[in-house]
């Protein structure tokens, strides 16, 4: 009789269960959002900011903007946005908030801000300014508000980031304090940077004909290799990059070189890719005299890099605004209309100088590239 309870009572307790999860299931619910309406940005009641780098902490412009309905009970989430043109083709994101509808920005951040959007500084420029509205971590449903547009003067703001070459492939060897030369970047894209020139494969075993790149000089980290271990990275021509301590913590595997030559060594940051592929350099032009010159500098003689001849620099050189340009042994001038980094043409325009520093200045005549880093901004 006992064991028949049991049988019973075990039957009942499989379809209490299944009675349950049926009426589980019967109960779900789809979570829906309707169109949201965009969010409104209340005017700023002013029309121009000169920015002061002496007090960059004191509040520079208020942003207020009506909430965004998504017909839910929902935080949304609002990202403040800035840029150089009206259509936004390059936002800049200076400030997220969620369940909110206000924020004030300070000097420093606007300033920052116009910066990154593209923006010179010491000149009067139109910035553009949004908020775009969505949920979520993955910022569903995002909707833009009006735009608001005010003039702004910016103080300077360097943005950018530098890179330079260390190991037994390049000249300096694996010292990371030794004129260590640059790589260029890209004036259209600051996360893609270029060096093109000679790598040794030295004495020509698994380990020789060796690099990483470093961003300071003088320290090992942060640096940039490849995602193998060191002695599992074979030599490739392109791949994925991994950085200490940008991806990890312990150190990349090195990038490398078959065999002597010239090669173009390109690697983004954004993408987390590199490439490796030889340059013909044979019908180049080996220059045995470089200047700079313009109004910016007295006229000055550069340097040759002893390890390749097609790279030329002039360390610690005071440039005040204005502009400079370089000048061959054959009298022939070049420059382009970028600042910082670029590619100079035979017969091109002057580089803009924006702000007075000492800078380190590299040019290459493979392909024309430059870069004045300066020193202490």
């Amino acid at each position: 009789m006992m064991k028949t309870i049991k049988r019973i009572s075990a039957l009942c307790m499989i379809g209490l269960v299944l009675l349950y999860l049926g009426s589980c299931d019967d109960d779900s619910t789809l979570f829906t959002v309707s169109d949201p309406n965009a969010p409104v940005l209340a005017d700023l009641g002013i029309t121009q900011i000169e920015l002061d780098a002496a007090n960059t902490g004191n509040p520079a412009i208020a942003l207020n903007w009506s909430e965004s309905d998504y017909g839910q009970p929902t935080a949304v989430s609002y990202d403040v946005q800035f840029s150089m043109d009206e259509a936004f083709t390059a936002p800049v994101t200076a400030t997220s908030v969620t369940g909110r509808n206000n924020i004030t920005l300070s000097i420093g951040e606007v300033n920052s801000a116009a910066g990154n959007a593209g923006l010179n500084p010491f000149e009067w420029a139109t910035l553009y300014t949004r908020v775009v509205a969505s949920l979520g971590t993955q910022q569903s449903e995002a909707i833009n508000s009006n735009t608001l547009q005010f003039e702004v003067f910016p103080f300077f703001n360097y943005i950018f980031n530098d890179y330079y070459l260390v190991g037994n492939g390049t000249a300096p060897g694996w010292d990371n304090n030794a004129n260590n030369p640059p790589l260029f970047r890209d004036a259209g894209n600051a996360n893609l940077y270029y060096y093109t020139g000679f790598f040794t494969k030295g004495g020509g075993d698994f380990n020789d004909g060796r690099f990483k790149v470093l961003e300071f000089r003088g320290l090992w980290q942060p640096q940039w290799g490849v995602t193998d271990n060191e002695g599992e990275d074979e030599i490739k021509t392109d791949g994925d990059i991994a950085g200490n301590p940008a991806t990890q913590d312990g150190d990349p595997g090195r990038f490398g070189v078959p065999s002597d030559g010239y090669y173009e060594f390109t690697i983004n940051f954004s993408t987390k890719k590199y490439t490796m592929t030889p340059f013909d350099a044979s019908g180049a032009t080996m220059f045995s005299g470089m200047s700079i010159q313009g109004s910016s500098v007295a006229t000055t003689a550069m340097t040759q890099l002893t390890f390749d001849g097609h790279i030329w620099y002039a360390a610690g050189i005071r440039l005040t605004p204005g502009e400079v340009s370089f000048l061959t042994d054959t009298g022939a001038t070049w420059g382009a209309a970028t600042g910082f980094s670029g590619v100079a043409t035979n017969g091109g325009s002057a580089i803009p100088v924006v702000v007075e520093d000492d800078y380190d200045v590299w040019f290459n005549t493979l392909t024309g590239r430059y870069i004045l880093i300066p020193l202490n901004l």
